[in-house]
């Protein structure tokens, strides 16, 4: 078994994975930058919009959000090279479906009621979700140029 997880490792495009990697991690720190969506969401928290201080260690944040969006991009890459074993021609747009499917059936449905049960309401889900279905997508249109 661990031999056949090797090879299977081995396949996949790594230069990939790290450039889908960095550019949804970019997209995220957009996404969340303080011109774009941090503010709303933010007060949609239910935060002080007075005080939009992180609390926490910002090296275990980053570092987590960053192991957390690597691993992502290996998932989407591992599906994308199942998928692609049928399809000769896939490609960007390929990837690209894949990452939105993975990211609207996936990151956002699965969510959904932990903000729910959280006491969050849709708008912070939305905020969130958009996001991560943006970063899969982003992951699936590189993963899928490269294959």
């Amino acid at each position: 078994m661990i031999d056949w997880i090797l090879m299977f490792l081995a396949e996949l495009n790594w230069l990939a994975i790290a450039v889908a990697f960095v550019a949804a991690f970019i997209a995220g720190a957009i996404w969340f930058g303080p011109k774009t969506f941090f503010p709303v969401w933010w007060r949609a928290m239910g935060k002080d919009p007075a005080n939009m201080e992180v609390t926490g260690n910002m090296g275990v944040i980053f570092g987590s959000t960053a192991v957390a969006a690597f691993v992502e991009a290996i998932a989407v890459a591992s599906v994308i090279h199942f998928v692609a074993l049928s399809n000769p021609n896939f490609g960007a747009l390929d990837g690209g479906l894949v990452g939105l499917l993975l990211g609207i059936g996936l990151a956002a449905a699965s969510s959904l009621s932990h903000r729910l049960f959280a006491g969050q309401n849709f708008k912070v889900w939305a905020i969130e979700v958009s996001s991560d279905v943006v970063n899969l997508t982003i992951m699936g249109l590189i993963i899928g140029a490269w294959r």
